[in-house]
């Protein structure tokens, strides 16, 4: 037996990057998979998003494994189409049991400026709670929530000295923050249900987001058009370990030990896969 056979898992953001690599691990592992992804780009993101043959191509390896998938074209910034796909997952699949909430988009430099701030925020923090608040109605006992985060929720920021010089990139840090903090209260609320709830903290992962030029310029502001042997030396400096990024598979080994029931009682939890990022920025807190 897989350490989530017979569960279905509901995952956003699945047609590449990690939501991708976290619908083959878990399928890896025994489970059917629910899979959403939008599919097409925003005018405020510098750099491009998954098509239809990618979330297609998350179907294939699905498949391959001999599990099945319910795949839907949907925004997570709007809930109605997430309660839709959702409830044809189910009426599929039989049931569902983990969440993954993972779409995410990073707008650093958007234009128009304030149009890139709520881009991101309603992806990162409003899509998180749209996809949870779907999938809640159909969440039983040993049910399990998680949502990506990012090392950058977790780091120490100084004095702004220029506010609203870049409403996209800021909406990244804030919007990864908000979510940890509406994942902590929600597993409050659902721990008597036994159902879990827990945000998973990437560093760097070595995805389409990370190879972009937007990100390549946030690593090497000194140079107008970095490409990524001009950044990738400085992607060290987010972590204590000396590597520029993680895999995805590496996120998504996490992912499974929270969806399986070898977390029954882990809840409420901030797990941070930063290779040791975190100790750059913090002490000891008991």
């Amino acid at each position: 037996m897989g350490r989530v056979d017979g569960k279905v898992a509901f995952i956003t953001g699945a047609a590449r990057g990690q939501g991708r690599s976290h619908a083959v691990r878990l399928a890896e592992e025994g489970a059917d998979i629910i899979a959403v992804d939008l599919c097409r780009d925003y005018e405020t993101v510098g750099y491009p998003l998954a098509r239809p043959d990618d979330l297609k191509e998350t179907v294939r390896l699905v498949e391959e494994l001999g599990r099945r998938i319910v795949a839907v074209q949907a925004d997570v910034r709007e809930a109605a189409q997430l309660r839709d796909a959702v409830e044809r997952g189910v009426a599929e699949l039989g049931r569902l049991d983990i969440v993954v909430a993972q779409a995410g988009v990073a707008g650093m430099k958007g234009q128009p400026p304030l149009k890139a701030w709520s881009d991101v925020v309603d992806t990162n923090l409003v899509g998180t709670i749209n996809a949870v608040q779907a999938a809640l109605p159909h969440l039983p006992e040993g049910g399990s929530i998680i949502a990506t985060g990012s090392t950058a929720a977790l780091m120490v920021v100084g004095t702004i000295d220029d506010p609203g010089k870049d409403p996209g990139g800021h909406a990244y840090m804030y919007a990864k923050k908000a979510l940890s903090q509406y994942i902590h209260e929600l597993a409050r609320n659902v721990a008597p249900l036994r159902i879990r709830a827990n945000v998973v903290h990437p560093t760097n992962c070595n995805t389409d987001m990370l190879h972009s030029e937007p990100m390549y310029q946030s690593f090497r502001p000194d140079l107008e058009h970095p490409t990524r042997a001009d950044a990738e030396p400085a992607f060290g400096v987010q972590q204590a370990m000396p590597i520029p990024y993680v895999e995805p598979k590496d996120i998504s080994d996490m992912v499974l030990f929270l969806a399986s029931d070898e977390s029954r009682y882990v809840t409420g939890m901030q797990m941070r896969v930063d290779a040791g990022g975190y100790l750059k920025w913090h002490d000891y807190k008991a």
